[in-house]
């Protein structure tokens, strides 16, 4: 008897919020668009995409040298989030791989590891890279900008495998993948893509190298991703109400109110000349003490 269904990374699929992979395919197809967006509007303007490949590029994606970089450190951190405009089926491919492999990675580990082990991927690729374009001669040759996320797709694959080497892909009830062969698959894919220019491939090792890496950390109880959370609560607080202290604050006012309500006037209180009208509501005028009716005259002349 059949105790259990084979699960694979295609057979659940968490909500948005606790699914990291997701919102990585979502941002890098908003940043495509966007980006695709300018191309064409730059493209259109001026009569080709020139002032795109002038302007834009160079401050987006890693350059072939690492004197040209020192001018521009910031695209260490955004080229990896980027791809050309006029590389849609390359973008396509890229999100699939990337659901492929940070499914598996996402089930066993948990969504609040996969997008800071993506974000060290990218950045320890972009590293190896410039550092391989120091390289002499013709070692250190590489295109004119890199741009996309093969560093983060290489870490997500061999985070998946050090996870789980024996791990199947199950297409079907019947028909299954070996992880490993399709890691194999892909890194041939991404070496023969690179052009085999040795920074690039380099960067593919990098970037492979930080997610066994992060994973390795993960197994032995550190969590190196948790800041970014840390960092991005503390954002969201300074700009979200605190609901508690909006209470307190509201119960604050409220108080002040009621106690101006009932602030004595020339020794009569509001509460004071309340219990008076009440007592004569329930038993009458006459019920009333002479000090009580001296009080309720006083409180009616100062009106």
């Amino acid at each position: 008897m059949e105790t259990g269904r084979r699960r694979s990374a295609l057979s659940y699929i968490p909500g948005y919020a606790n699914n990291a992979v997701l919102q990585l395919i979502i941002a890098s197809g908003v940043i495509y668009v966007l980006l695709s967006l300018i191309w064409a509007v730059i493209t259109l303007v001026y009569n080709g995409d020139l002032n795109f490949n002038m302007y834009f590029i160079p401050n987006l994606a890693l350059p072939n040298t690492f004197a040209a970089f020192s001018g521009h450190w910031w695209t260490l951190l955004v080229y990896g989030w980027m791809q050309y405009p006029h590389g849609f089926w390359e973008m396509l491919s890229n999100m699939l791989w990337l659901y492929c492999f940070g499914s598996v990675v996402q089930m066993l580990v948990g969504h609040r590891q996969v997008i800071p082990m993506y974000f060290y991927c990218v950045v320890m690729g972009g590293v190896f890279y410039l550092m391989a374009t120091l390289l002499p001669g013709e070692l250190g040759k590489s295109p004119a900008f890199i741009l996309g996320p093969r560093a983060g797709l290489m870490g997500m694959a061999a985070a998946a495998v050090t996870l789980t080497p024996q791990y199947r892909l199950y297409l079907t009830e019947t028909f299954s993948l070996p992880l490993i062969g399709v890691a194999a698959v892909f890194t041939f894919l991404m070496i023969i893509g690179s052009g085999f220019y040795l920074p690039v491939i380099i960067m593919l090792i990098g970037g492979g190298l930080m997610g066994f890496a992060y994973i390795k950390l993960l197994k032995a109880g550190y969590r190196p991703g948790d800041w970014m959370y840390q960092l991005t609560h503390k954002i969201a607080s300074t700009v979200t109400p605190d609901e508690d202290a909006l209470r307190i604050k509201n119960a604050g006012k409220r108080n002040e109110i009621l106690n101006k309500m009932y602030e004595p006037r020339n020794g009569i209180s509001q509460k004071r000349i309340d219990d008076i009208l009440d007592k004569i509501n329930q038993k009458g005028y006459n019920s009333l003490s002479s000090e009580e009716k001296e009080t309720l005259l006083r409180a009616g002349k100062e009106q």
